[in-house]
C-alpha cells in the first residue's frame, strides 16, 4: 500500500482514504508534521495550546484525551502551509449519549512556511542522529502534562520535575507510576507512552479507488441534502412515514457498507468540501445546523472518523463502551487567520441505529 500524505492531498472531489501502520517514535514528533492515532498530541503551534476548560467533556467536565490528528495543509493560502486538525475525545463510556457529540472536541492549528518554530525546509526523511524530546516541554518553554500531553501549568509538589493539567490526570499517574519515582532522580523521568492514552498508530492516506460497478450504482438521491429534507418533511401518517424512514435508512446503509467494503480497513475518510458518507439516514445535519466559523465563515465538513479505528483503540469493555457510526469534522471555509491559537471547529456524532447496532 503507497503511504501518501494530506499535505499533497486537498482536492474538493476526490476522496482519500487513512489507514494506520506502525511507526518509529520519532517520525510521530511534531517537527515531522505527523498525522496519527493516540500517544500523546504533536502540537504543530508551539504556543496558544488549548486550556484545560476547552479540552473538557461537557457531560463529566472532565479533560478530553487525545484522539488523533490530521495534517492537511490548504496550499490556496500562505498562511495554511502548515495546517493540522486535532480531535480529542472522553474516555467515560456512558458520556457517549447517542447521537450527541459533547464528549469530542476538535482544533485547528496553521502556520505559514515562514514561522518562528520550524526550519523553513522540510524535515529530513532520515532518524536524526541525536533526536531532542522532551515529552514535557515544548520548544517555545510550555510544560505539558505528564500523563496527556496537554497544556500542564501543576507540578508535583514533592519532585516538581512533572506536571500536569488537572488534579485528576495527576492522582491517576501518581497510582501508576510516579509514586515509585517521585523521590528518584528528576533526570530518570520517563518519557514514554502510557496505559492510559490510547496506542499509537501512523495515520498514512491513499486515495480510494471505486470499481466501475459501485460507480453504477451510486444513487443521487441519497446525498446529505436529500436526505436531511426528507427527514425534516414527513407529511403522511405514522406508518407511511416509518416505512419511508426504514427504506432510506436501508439505503444509506446499504451504499455506506458497499462503499467501505473496497477497503474495509480504512479509519478515516477525507474529501475537504465534500459531503460524509452516513452510516444512517438518522441525524444528518441540515445546513444550518452547522454554525459558521468566528470569523463569519461558514464551515465545509472535512474530513469523517470511521467505527474500524474502534478496533485499534482497546476501548472495548463487557458494560459499556466508547462509541459511534461516523465523526464528521467540519472546518472554516476559509481556514482564517487567528495567530497561533488553536481554533475550535465543529463534530458532529453520527450512531447506528437501533437496528444496524444489534
Amino acid at each position: 500500500m503507497a503511504a501518501n500524505t494530506l499535505k499533497e492531498s486537498n482536492t474538493h472531489s476526490d476522496v482519500v482514504l487513512g489507514f494506520l501502520e506502525e511507526a518509529e517514535s520519532w517520525q510521530l514528533l511534531s517537527d515531522q508534521f505527523p498525522s496519527k492515532v493516540g500517544g500523546r498530541p504533536a502540537w504543530l503551534s508551539q504556543s496558544d495550546l488549548p486550556a484545560v476548560s476547552e479540552l473538557q467533556c461537557e457531560e463529566c467536565k472532565l479533560p478530553a484525551v487525545f484522539l488523533l490528528q490530521v495534517y492537511a495543509p490548504v496550499t490556496e493560502y500562505d498562511r495554511c502551509f502548515h495546517r493540522t486538525l486535532f480531535v480529542f475525545c472522553c474516555k467515560t463510556p456512558a458520556c457517549y449519549t447517542r447521537n450527541d457529540s459533547k464528549c469530542f472536541k476538535v482544533f485547528r492549528s496553521q502556520l505559514p512556511r515562514k514561522n518562528e518554530f520550524y526550519p523553513f525546509n522540510p524535515p529530513p526523511d532520515e532518524k536524526p542522529e541525536q533526536p531532542v524530546h522532551d515529552a514535557q516541554v515544548l520548544g517555545s518553554g510550555l510544560k505539558l502534562c505528564r500523563l496527556c500531553g496537554c497544556l500542564g501549568q501543576k507540578a508535583c509538589s514533592r519532585c516538581h520535575s512533572v506536571t500536569y493539567c488537572c488534579k485528576e490526570h495527576q492522582t491517576t499517574d501518581w497510582k501508576q507510576r510516579h509514586k515509585k519515582e517521585c523521590l528518584a532522580e528528576a533526570s530518570q523521568v520517563s518519557g514514554e507512552l502510557n496505559s492510559f492514552l490510547f496506542p499509537e498508530w501512523e495515520l498514512v492516506t491513499e486515495p480510494e479507488v471505486i470499481p466501475a460497478k459501485d460507480e453504477l450504482q451510486e444513487s443521487p438521491s441519497l446525498d446529505q441534502e436529500n436526505i436531511a429534507s426528507l427527514n425534516s418533511g414527513l407529511e403522511d401518517s405514522e406508518l407511511e412515514s416509518m416505512a419511508l424512514h426504514e427504506t432510506l435508512d436501508s439505503k444509506v446503509f446499504q451504499k455506506f457498507k458497499q462503499r467501505i467494503a473496497n477497503e474495509p480497513q480504512q479509519v478515516l475518510r477525507y474529501c475537504r468540501g465534500g459531503s460524509p458518507l452516513w452510516v444512517t439516514a438518522e441525524h444528518v445535519p441540515r445546513e444550518e445546523e452547522v454554525p459558521e466559523c468566528t470569523c463569519g465563515a461558514k464551515r465545509l465538513f472535512e474530513f469523517q472518523i470511521m467505527p474500524q479505528l474502534l478496533n485499534h483503540l482497546k476501548v472495548d469493555s463487557t458494560d459499556a463502551s466508547i462509541d459511534w457510526g461516523t465523526v464528521a469534522i467540519y472546518t472554516c471555509a476559509e481556514s482564517c487567520d487567528q495567530g497561533n491559537k488553536y481554533s475550535p471547529e465543529f463534530i458532529w456524532k453520527q450512531d447506528f441505529s437501533g437496528d444496524q447496532a444489534e
